[in-house]
């Protein structure tokens, strides 16, 4: 199951997702996956689908040391697996509490991608397009589709795995 990030808040939550619940949560009782990014990260907390264990999904801009502080679209320096990048943001989560493996964290040492079980939660936008970056200061920073292989990758090789539940 896959959230991606976009426009969405609790509203929309409660008028369109919230009736289907149950489906969600049967789904992942059932060995199913789940892959939110920005706003369906959030979506994986306690207040919307309560998929994580003791791990809260809160806005990383009102964080100790963020390094962006309000809610616009602009790019956040983060390390992946070690390399540094600059990926696209806007007013997406860090993890905090409970266990889970990160794979990324932003400038100030948050989380920013983790896998928890079968959960997996990004809070920038690895599937940005290049029409993401169209202020001049962010042209330089589209990255050419590269982050959506990496967006691939952390798919492969944490939510897709010998156990995968056959959707057909």
């Amino acid at each position: 199951m896959v959230f991606p990030g976009g426009d969405g808040e609790a509203t929309t939550f409660r008028s369109i997702l919230k009736p289907n619940l149950p489906d969600v949560q049967s789904f992942m009782q059932r060995g199913g996956k789940y892959l939110g990014i920005c706003m369906g990260a959030y979506w994986a907390d306690a207040y919307y689908f309560n998929l994580l264990k003791g791990t809260r999904a809160v806005q990383y801009i009102k964080r100790p040391g963020a390094d962006i502080r309000s809610s616009y679209g602009t790019t956040a320096p983060v390390v992946w697996r070690g390399q540094e990048h600059r990926m696209y943001f806007y007013d997406g989560p860090t993890f905090l509490g409970g266990q889970f493996d990160a794979v990324a964290t932003y400038a100030n040492g948050d989380p920013m991608a983790i896998i928890q079980g079968s959960v997996g939660l990004v809070g920038c936008h690895l599937e940005s397009q290049a029409n993401w970056y169209t202020k001049k200061y962010m042209q330089p920073q589209w990255h050419e589709r590269k982050h959506h292989h990496m967006l691939s990758q952390f798919v492969a090789d944490y939510l897709l795995n010998s156990r995968q539940m056959h959707l057909f």
